[in-house]
C-alpha cells in the first residue's frame, strides 16, 4: 500500500504541473499560486478526517495536484527575476529546499505519527500551507514580465500583494501601456507537450528523468531494506532519511556555485572573442552563445560519482557486514552521495531547460517534472520486485548501468545541442516574419 500511495502521488504530481504551469504562463504566477494552495488546503482538511484507504488515496491525489504547482510556478518566478549568470544558483537553492523537504518528510512524518497518530501529519501540513498561503497573499507580488515588467509596472487586483495597499508607492512605478492576456484554450495546456519534439530539450528531460527515477527508487526502498537488514524501529527509520536530506542541500549548493562560476567564465570568453563590452541580455542571448557548455561542464563529474555511489550502495546493503555494529553508516553515507549528485544533476538539468525556453519557465519546468515523475512512478513500482527477485546488490548495480547507458545522450547534446537550438531560433524568427 505504501508503494501504491507513493506511485499514485508521483503520477498526479507529474501531470498536474502541466495544468498549473500553463495557466501561470498565461494568467500570471500569483493567482495560480493562490488557487493551487487552496486545493492543497482542502485536500489536507479531507485527509485529516479520511475514514478509509480509498478516501485517503483520492485526496492524496488531490493533495499532490495542489502541491505540484510549486514545481512549475517556482521556476517560472525564478526565470522572471534572475539574470542568466545567477539563475543556476537560484534554481539550485530552490531545488535543494524542495528536495530536502521530500527527503526530510519521512522524519517529521515518523515523529508525528509515532506520538500523535498519522492524522496529525495532515493537520501539520494544513497549518503550514495556510501560513504559506497568507504569506503569498500579503507579500508576493506578480513577477511575470508581461504583467509586471521588470518590477516597475503598477499592479492591480489579484496581482497586487495586500501589504502594498498600506505603503507608499515608489516613484518609479508606472502604468503598463497595454496588457494583452492570452486566451485560455485547450492549446494552452497542450503547448508544453511540443517541447518533447525538440531534440536538445528531450535529451535533457530523459537524462534528468532517469537520474531522478533512481534516486526515487533508493529513497522509496529505504524503509523495507533498513528494517530487514538493520532491524530499525519506525522512529529510527525516519532518522535514517536524514543523510538523504542533507545530501540534497549539499549537491544543490555545490551545483549552484559551480554553475555561476562556469557561466561567467564562458560569458567572459565569448565577449572577449566577439569584442563585446556590454552585458549580455538574459532575454535574448546571441544564437551562437554556448549556453550548453556553460551549464553542463560539470555533468560528467556528477554522473560518474552518482554511478559509483549507486553501484556501491547496493553492495553495501547486500554484504554480510550488515551485522557489524556501525556498518549502517556505510549505506547512509552512500545515500548522502547519491542524493547530492542526483540533485546537482537536477540543478544543471532544470537550469538549462529554463534557459532553452525563454518566457516559458513554468511550462518548461512542468514538462521536466512530467518526465521525472512519470519515470519515477514506474521506478518506485518496480524497485521492490527487483530487490525481491535479484537482491539489492544486483538491483542497484543494474540501475547504475542504466545511467551509463544514457551517457552517450549527454555527449550528443554537448556537441550538437547548440546547432539544434540555433535551428529552432531561426525557425521562430522566420515564423514571426511570416505572421507580421
Amino acid at each position: 500500500m505504501v508503494s501504491l500511495t507513493i506511485t499514485s502521488y508521483l503520477v498526479i504530481q507529474g501531470i498536474s504541473p502541466l495544468f498549473w504551469g500553463s495557466l501561470s504562463d498565461s494568467l500570471g504566477r500569483r493567482p495560480i499560486y493562490i488557487a493551487s494552495f487552496a486545493v492543497y488546503i482542502v485536500a489536507n482538511v479531507a485527509l485529516s478526517f479520511s475514514p478509509n484507504f480509498a478516501i485517503l488515496l483520492i485526496f492524496r491525489g488531490l493533495q499532490a495536484a495542489g502541491s505540484a504547482s510549486t514545481v512549475s510556478i517556482g521556476n517560472g518566478v525564478i526565470q522572471d527575476i534572475t539574470p542568466l549568470a545567477e539563475r543556476g544558483a537560484f534554481i539550485s537553492f530552490y531545488s535543494s529546499i524542495r528536495n530536502f523537504s521530500i527527503a526530510i518528510g519521512p522524519v517529521l512524518g515518523g515523529l508525528l505519527s509515532n506520538f500523535l497518530g498519522f492524522r496529525s501529519i495532515f493537520i501539520f501540513l494544513l497549518i503550514l500551507s495556510s501560513i504559506v498561503t497568507l504569506v503569498i497573499i500579503f507579500f508576493l507580488p506578480e513577477t511575470m514580465r508581461t504583467i509586471a515588467g521588470n518590477g516597475s509596472l503598477r499592479l492591480h487586483g489579484i496581482y497586487k500583494p495586500l501589504i502594498w495597499r498600506f505603503r507608499k508607492e515608489p516613484q518609479y512605478m508606472q502604468d503598463p501601456e497595454s496588457m494583452t492576456r492570452k486566451k485560455i484554450s485547450l492549446g494552452t495546456f497542450t503547448e508544453p507537450l511540443k517541447l518533447l519534439v525538440q531534440k536538445d530539450i528531450l535529451i535533457n528531460l530523459i537524462v534528468g528523468g532517469v537520474v531522478y527515477t533512481i534516486w526515487s527508487m533508493v529513497t522509496s526502498s529505504t524503509t523495507g531494506l533498513f528494517k530487514n537488514k538493520f532491524n530499525l524501529s519506525d522512529l529510527q527509520i525516519g532518522l535514517a532519511f536524514l543523510p538523504n536530506g542533507f545530501g540534497t542541500i549539499v549537491g544543490s549548493w555545490v551545483a549552484g556555485k559551480l554553475m555561476t562560476r562556469d557561466y561567467l567564465a564562458v560569458e567572459n570568453a565569448y565577449k572577449t572573442s566577439h569584442n563585446i563590452t556590454s552585458p549580455l541580455s538574459p532575454k535574448s542571448l546571441p544564437p551562437d552563445f554556448p549556453i550548453e557548455h556553460a551549464r553542463l561542464r560539470r555533468l560528467p563529474l556528477f554522473m560518474s560519482v552518482f554511478i559509483l555511489s549507486t553501484a556501491t550502495y547496493g553492495i553495501s546493503i547486500n554484504t554480510p557486514f550488515t551485522s557489524l555494529s556501525g556498518w549502517i553508516a556505510v549505506p547512509l553515507t552512500l545515500q548522502l552521495f547519491i542524493a547530492a549528485m542526483s540533485n546537482a544533476i537536477f540543478s544543471l538539468n532544470q537550469t538549462l531547460v529554463s534557459d532553452l525556453c525563454p518566457g516559458k519557465g513554468a511550462s518548461a519546468s512542468a514538462m521536466n517534472n512530467l518526465v521525472r515523475c512519470s519515470l519515477g512512478a514506474i521506478g518506485v513500482a518496480l524497485i521492490e520486485p527487483m530487490i525481491a527477485g535479484v537482491g539489492p546488490g544486483a538491483a542497484f548495480l543494474g540501475l547504475s548501468l542504466a545511467v551509463v547507458a544514457i551517457g552517450p545522450l549527454a555527449v550528443v547534446h554537448w556537441f550538437w545541442g547548440a546547432h539544434w537550438r540555433m535551428e529552432r531560433m531561426k525557425a521562430k524568427i522566420a515564423n514571426e516574419k511570416e505572421v507580421s
